[in-house]
Parts: structure tokens; sequence; C-alpha cells
């Protein structure tokens, strides 16, 4: 007999993508009247599993969902388990930008947590297609289910604009590292010269200072989301030269405001960004390109408008949260042939 659908996340506090990742899906499905929770473990299960006690999976529980770096020890015995990978952290790709240290934690440690959660785990999600291919090539686990991760579009929404700005105003969101191509913001800024700038958000572990940025450049600090959102909403384009990408929600939201995205083509991004509709994809690396595609935003407000309103339309059709939230409750219910 079929039974109402429950959901329990049991999660590693990790202060990253995944934690609001499992906090806004938990949000969501109890605002869809089913009943989700979370447990949030110590950082310290993750690379010391055996130092904390396993958490006892509630009665209502139908499903488990966990992600891929979660030990196999908090895993529920008597549950079916949904296990998502945000980030294939074994792609080669990523190796230039790791240091050796954690190279080695990936490999001895982490890949042996993920392959042992993806070959016991009911179902494996991927936030995209580039994801599931990384997942297949490495653990060679088919099949992979590819459920975009999704934003909240109606709170990421754009405001009226006519013209953009001047000078033309780029922004950049997210930390500071070398895979996100934070080192190339300086020498676009440069070649692009007064008639724009930069706006930024902080790192969390103030790297952003390390990074000598021309006087045009202005940093916003950490921003909590109303402050995101409006600093999408007023900026004119998204600079987004990252090299590597599970998804890139980041570009996700500023479509969602109306932003057309400059980004590289690179990992998951062509499935963000339309290349030519919605924004810029460039070649990784190419300071003159990401220079020329923000050039020729600011000299035809024409095609900046037309790029705004296409951006918006791919954010809501394609990556709205109702729409993840849907096709997980989809996922759910087969998997325990429960109620919803």
């Amino acid at each position: 007999m079929a039974k109402s659908l429950g959901v329990w996340f049991p999660a590693i506090r990790a202060h990253s993508g995944a934690d609001v990742f499992t906090e806004r899906l938990c949000a969501a499905l109890n605002a869809c009247g089913i009943h989700a929770e979370i447990t949030w473990l110590p950082l310290r299960a993750e690379y010391a599993p055996w130092t904390v006690p396993k958490p006892k999976p509630p009665d209502w529980a139908a499903v488990a969902h966990v992600n891929s770096w979660l030990p196999q020890r908090f895993w529920p015995k008597r549950l079916p388990v949904v296990c998502t990978v945000h980030h294939c952290v074994h792609d080669p790709a990523l190796i230039p930008y790791k240091r050796l240290l954690k190279r080695a934690y990936h490999r001895l440690w982490i890949y042996g947590i993920e392959k042992n959660a993806l070959a016991h785990a009911q179902c494996t999600v991927a936030v995209s297609q580039y994801t599931a291919q990384a997942v297949r090539t490495t653990f060679g686990i088919r099949p992979v289910e590819v459920i975009l991760n999704g934003v909240d579009t109606d709170f990421f929404t754009p405001i009226p604009r006519i013209q953009p700005n001047k000078p033309f105003r780029l922004l950049h969101v997210g930390n500071w590292d070398r895979r996100k191509g934070v080192d190339l913001l300086a020498p676009i800024l440069r070649k692009l010269g007064s008639g724009f700038e930069l706006e930024y958000t902080a790192d969390r572990g103030g790297r952003h200072a390390r990074y000598g940025l021309p006087s045009n450049a202005r940093c916003l600090g950490r921003l909590d989301l109303e402050d995101l959102r409006q600093a999408y909403r007023h900026a004119d384009a998204l600079l987004f030269p990252t090299r590597l990408e599970g998804l890139g929600l980041v570009a996700v939201e500023a479509m969602a405001c109306g932003l057309p995205v400059i980004a590289a083509r690179s990992s998951a991004l062509p499935e963000v960004v339309d290349d030519g509709q919605t924004g810029f994809l460039c070649p990784v690396d190419d300071v003159a390109a990401f220079a020329a595609a923000a050039r020729r935003l600011a000299e035809d407000p024409e095609l900046w408008q037309a790029m705004r309103e296409l951006a918006r339309v791919r954010a809501v059709e394609q990556f709205s949260h109702a729409r993840q939230v849907q096709q997980y409750i989809e996922l759910y219910a087969t998997l325990t042939h429960a109620l919803v």
C-alpha cells in the first residue's frame, strides 16, 4: 500500500552551495505540503565520520536525499536513497586548479566515499548534463538522472530598464579562486577602458584583496539575497569567465533578473547561456573575446535589451526552482510509490 511522501535530508553543514540547495529544496517541499526535514551533521562528519553519532531517520520518512560526499555511515538502512552530485571534483579539467593536498584528499578519501555512495543509491542525480557525463566517465555509473538546479524566479526578477548604464556596468559574483577565472577580471577591465566599470562581490576569505584591479572596479562586499538581487537588477551584464562549473547558478540568477551573461564556453555553461541569444560564450582565457562581447552589448542597446528579455524567458522556462522541485517530487514518488 502506498504511504504519504516524506523526505529526510541527512546533510553535512559545509557552508557551501550544497547547503543552500538542501535548505531551499527542503523549504519548497514543505511549502508543497510534503513533510521534509534536514538533520545537520558537523563538518568533521565528512573527514572523520567515525567521530559523529549516526542520526536516526524519522519514522515518517519515505525516502532519504543525500549529497554524494555523505559517508555511508550516515545513510538510513531502510529507506531508498536519492544521491545528488553537485560537481564532479574528479574531473581531469580541475587538476590545474587544485593544490597537492586537495588533490590527495579528493583522490584518496572523497573518491571512495562517492564511489560507494553512487553504487548504493537507488537513484543518482546530477545538476547538469556536463556533470552527469563526468560522473559516468569517472565512476562508470549508469544511468544518471539530470535535474537542473533552479532559482526562485519569483524573487530573482528584472526591473524595467530602457538603456544600459554609462559607464557600462559589469558585475562579477562568486568566490575568488583561479578556477573562477578571477585572474582575468583586471586584464579584461583594462582592455575595456574608462567606458566600463566592474562591481564585484567579496570573497568569504578575503582573497579578492590579492588581485590588483583598476580604479573602475568597486567591491560590493558580502551580499545578502536582497542586495544580490539589486546588484543583478542594476548591472548591465554578468562577467563570468569561470573555467569550470558544475552548472553555474550565478549565471541563472543573473538571467532571471534580465542580465545578459558573458561567460566562458566551458563545462556546463553552454547548457545555461544560449550564445548570441541570452549572452555570449567566449573561448576560455580569451581576454580580447570577453572585452569584445562587453563592448558589443554597450554599443548596441537594442541587442542588449533583446538579450535581457530572452535571458529572463530562458531562466523561467528552464531553470525555475518550481520546475526543479516538481521533478524531484516525481522522482521521490516513483522510488517510494508514495502518495503525493
